[in-house]
């Protein structure tokens, strides 16, 4: 048997003679070298030695050198390759980066989303957002204001209109931010911004047929607000969050004897202790206004001149409100206001949405609406709210 490393195959061609004869084949140039090699059935030995040729030519083959004089026969035997190992494809694992512009994500504060504190709660400008709750709500009163009147000349109703007490509130309430990074720059943890907002609040007299149902009064209210994040330690957790100014304009669009309005400069602070506890604190002072033009001169002393707004949220589902307006006078005029909000989304109402609260609210005090600013009224309402939709 002839060696199976030699450089030349060798084929036999029995045609005429039937005898043996010796050619050099070469395999690489043969497209199919491999079936001339399966066609040399009468020489096993050649037939063996075209095989290993051809094998040895095929990707990843291994070389056969000629053995070193002395070799044993297993150094001479040719070594057959290792399987090769197809590596298997690279797993990419993608992180998914937080939004760049993501208000609504939960892994920041209520308040850090609320005013888009910082970088990661931020939602860009432009952009329109619910401010106060949006509500469409039934109210009951302990007496209804028939004649408004006021201590300006010529601003009280001549006649008394018989409204009812119960009446169909409807509130709207969306802002906007305009600007950001003024004075933090593009700050990760601080983002200061200004907002333009504006508020709508009307009594319908649904119930009042006689009247040709009417509106007994709309209130306007836009704002424009500057707030800059703080982050101070206070003791038990608690956490100052923003502090802030706004400019704000109220009136209920009436001519005489009803107009009501008035403006107003407003310090503003917020804390929050953890997801359950926030409170925002407010004090104004009334931009004073000529005898001639003034609808209300005594409107800061019976609505008041700072506010303080407290919530507890005890679960997703669950928040808890009591706002108290005080005059900073002996006289201690003001408001108090307690409120519940209920989450609908868990409680099987079908297609309900996180942003829908059942609302119910207890009002006792001055400036329920800014006709009443002057009147004091006690009055429960209950309905549904969208809140910061």
């Amino acid at each position: 048997m002839k060696p199976l490393f030699t450089t030349a195959l060798i084929a036999a061609c029995a045609v005429t003679t039937g005898a043996r004869a010796q050619n050099a084949i070469n395999i690489s140039a043969e497209p199919k070298a491999w079936q001339a090699c399966a066609d040399l059935t009468g020489d096993s030995a050649a037939r063996l030695a075209c095989f290993d040729q051809w094998a040895q030519q095929q990707p990843g083959a291994a070389v056969i050198r000629p053995p070193s004089p002395g070799a044993s026969k297993l150094a001479q035997t040719v070594a057959t390759p290792a399987p090769r190992t197809v590596a298997p494809a690279p797993v990419t694992i993608t992180m998914t980066a937080p939004a760049a512009h993501d208000c609504k994500n939960k892994q920041f504060s209520e308040l850090s989303r609320f005013w888009e504190l910082e970088a990661g709660s931020d939602c860009g400008t432009f952009g329109i957002r619910g401010f106060h709750p949006i509500s469409l709500a039934w109210i009951s009163s302990d007496g209804v204001n028939t004649q408004p009147s006021s201590p300006a000349p010529d601003h009280t109703a001549p006649t008394a209109l018989d409204y009812e007490k119960n009446e169909v509130r409807i509130q709207l309430s969306v802002r906007t931010k305009v600007a950001q990074g003024l004075l933090t720059g593009n700050q990760t943890l601080k983002r200061d911004s200004i907002w333009f907002g504006y508020s709508q609040q009307s009594n319908w007299q649904i119930f009042s047929g006689d009247l040709s149902r009417p509106f007994r009064t709309t209130d306007h209210e836009p704002e424009a607000t500057y707030i800059y994040p703080t982050d101070f330690q206070f003791p038990l957790g608690w956490r100052l969050r923003y502090t802030g100014l706004s400019l704000v304009h109220q009136s209920n669009g009436q001519p005489l004897p009803l107009s009501r309005s008035w403006n107003r400069n407003v310090l503003m602070a917020g804390m929050e202790r953890g997801n359950q506890f926030r409170v925002d604190a407010k004090w104004w002072k009334r931009v004073n206004e000529g005898a001639d033009n003034d609808d209300n001169p005594d409107i800061i002393d019976k609505i008041g001149r700072a506010e303080v707004a407290a919530f507890w949220t005890p679960d997703a589902s669950n928040t808890y409100g009591v706002t108290l307006r005080h005059s900073l006078r002996s006289d201690a005029n003001g408001s108090l206001r307690l409120e519940w909000l209920k989450q609908l989304s868990t409680s099987g109402l079908p297609g309900s949405q996180d942003a829908l609260r059942f609302h119910t609210q207890l009002f006792s005090g001055y400036g329920d609406s800014l006709v009443d600013y002057n009147r004091r009224r006690t009055v429960l309402s209950i309905g549904l709210s969208l809140v910061d939709w």
